[in-house]
């Protein structure tokens, strides 16, 4: 099938009786010359080998290393590849284009970049050093954006790309991140007009039942990918359909929707991989790799939750439960892992998967360890927590008993967890430097995540860097040593064998294996601030194998029964040295 029967396929089920044959095959050549392709060209097969045991991603904004006289930038750029180097190879750029609101997320326009930050020659630049991503904001924005303008006037580029609903459309079913007015009234040629904002009055949402949006998409993808972009981050991506008498978030169309780009971008790039921000709960979550054929890589949203619940409670009954029922990723997908973001620690997430009295508890908790809580609207007008907005290093600086002495401990047992999962590992910057709690800042900006959106002076970072006794030091230093063991064993393959172990609830592990069965690695980690005994017998260890330690070197033999570790300790028992 070539492109062109493949995306008038695509506008079929889209536009279903809105758009004749004579449009779809209209739009569809708009299209393939917005990405750049032909139309006789033919999709190219699901590509494989996208990813490794060695990838490892970084997040961050853009401005959070700062230097007088230098674009922030090439400051990050000379930061990475001095300080970091090969410890990671993807890097998630936060918007970069110029914004009015959200840190990024309500794009002016995307066709440049934020002068503040530099130009596209740096991004270009950071491209050859690392695989870099960078978000499609799709759902909305600013309201100050050319576009918004020229809709209000009636003008084109920009007539007909919001929603507007319809006088009879029934609201009742539609599920809000916010607390904020769903709609915001706004004054056009035609006179008044409710405009749909899902986030804020900032972010008007765009209106993709106008496939000239998605043209507009095509274009913006293009101009990315000619600027080295190969990794695509569709943020709120959940949201983008809306139709009445519906909770207008996950449809059909949605999907539908990431179907057309990850269409557009393989024929544009075969090695280009598409990732899906969508904080919604766990089952909603997984149906976004569709067939293989939606997102290569999921954001794995309940595991921030879950993880610091078990580290801040001592108990890993939780986690484990929902990581016997993940279902392994299939070729050519996988998912991405995260405990710490920009934004905050999702709530929703967890929902049928933490009790309320639980988590309740972990809110509680973790607002003692100065957390902030964002809320937002049901569908019958209650007021629900959202996220909690904490740096990660302040929410597990102690238990539900309140802070101890075992926060580092802690801090770098959930990097390990995580960096032995199956799925591809992803560090928040901020959580790579021991970064803490920024209240001045959310004094400053009035929003609650800005407590984990701190700007670094570069001088100020590299002198508590190189200072030993500093704990910014000692955890980038810990947390690079474990990222380098993890790229050495092909156990860690994001998509190698991975099944959840019974260890009892103080410890959690589990056991990966790689594709070829050489290696196996036996992950344990106790999740208590009281030392654990894990019977070696448990582990069903093969005894014509020789196994050790990965992180300590010890080795483990028929006489070993038993072990103690001690608290937040990790064990990577391996049969390969």
């Amino acid at each position: 099938m070539t492109l062109a029967d493949r995306l008038a396929e695509h506008l079929q089920a889209l536009y279903s009786g809105g758009l004749g044959q004579t449009e779809r095959e209209h739009w569809a050549t708009r299209l393939i010359e917005a990405i750049g392709a032909t139309a006789d060209q033919h999709p190219p097969p699901p590509q494989r080998n996208l990813w490794t045991e060695s990838d490892i991603a970084l997040i961050t904004y853009g401005d959070t290393l700062q230097s007088s006289g230098r674009m922030p930038l090439a400051v990050l750029h000379g930061f990475l590849n001095q300080r970091v180097g090969s410890a990671i190879s993807w890097v998630h750029l936060l918007p970069f284009h110029p914004w009015t609101s959200d840190d990024g997320f309500a794009v002016l326009d995307y066709s440049s970049v934020n002068e503040g930050l530099g130009d596209w020659s740096d991004l270009t630049r950071l491209a050859v050093d690392y695989r870099l991503m960078a978000d499609l904001v799709l759902n909305h924005c600013s309201s100050r954006s050319r576009w918004f303008e020229n809709f209000r006037r009636g003008a084109d580029p920009g007539a007909g790309y919001f929603y507007v609903p319809q006088e009879d459309f029934d609201f009742s079913q539609v599920v809000r991140p916010r607390t904020s007015p769903l709609l915001e009234m706004v004054q056009t040629q035609d006179g008044e007009q409710p405009v749909w904002c899902t986030f804020s009055a900032d972010q008007v949402d765009f209106n993709f039942g106008n496939p000239a949006v998605v043209e507009e998409f095509a274009k913006i993808i293009r101009q990315l990918l000619d600027a080295g972009v190969r990794i695509f981050r569709l943020d709120a991506v959940a949201f983008l359909w809306k139709a009445s008498g519906t909770p207008c978030i996950n449809l059909p169309q949605t999907h539908e929707l990431i179907r057309l780009f990850r269409t557009l971008i393989e024929c544009a790039q075969a090695d280009a991989i598409i990732i899906t921000e969508t904080n919604v709960p766990n089952t909603e979550n997984l149906s976004y790799f569709g067939n293989a054929n939606e997102a290569h890589a999921i954001y794995n949203f309940s595991l921030p939750p879950l993880l610091v619940h078990s580290l801040v409670t001592g108990t890993s009954r939780y986690l484990r439960e929902w990581m016997m029922r993940m279902p392994p990723a299939r070729d050519g997908t996988t998912y991405f892992n995260f405990i710490a973001s920009h934004d905050g620690i999702g709530l929703r997430p967890v929902e049928g998967l933490l009790s309320e009295p639980d988590l309740a508890s972990l809110i509680a908790t973790l607002e003692g360890f100065g957390g902030l809580i964002s809320r937002r609207l049901t569908a019958q007008g209650e007021s629900r927590p959202y996220e909690v907005n904490i740096a990660l290093y302040d929410a597990l600086q102690g238990t539900t008993l309140g802070p101890d002495q075992w926060g580092r401990a802690r801090f770098l047992c959930a990097h390990a967890i995580m960096l032995g999962l199956e799925g591809v590992p992803a560090f928040y910057l901020h959580s790579l430097l021991g970064t803490r709690n920024d209240l001045e800042r959310v004094r400053h900006t009035n929003q609650n995540r800005s407590i984990n959106r701190h700007q670094w002076q570069l001088a100020d970072l590299l002198e508590v860097l190189d200072d030993e006794h500093s704990t910014h030091h000692q955890v980038f230093v810990a947390l690079q040593e474990l990222i380098r063991l993890r790229q050495q064993q092909p156990a860690f393959h994001p998509n190698a064998t991975q099944f959840t172990l019974h260890l009892g609830d103080a410890l959690f592990g589990f056991w990966r294996q790689s594709a070829d069965r050489r290696q196996s690695i036996f992950c344990v980690y106790n999740v208590s601030a009281q030392a654990q005994r894990l019977a070696v017998q448990d582990l069903n260890l093969i005894v014509t194998d020789t196994w050790h330690d990965l992180i300590t070197g010890m080795p483990l033999d028929e006489a070993t029964a038993t072990m103690m570790l001690e608290p937040y300790q990790t064990l990577w028992i391996s049969n390969r040295q």
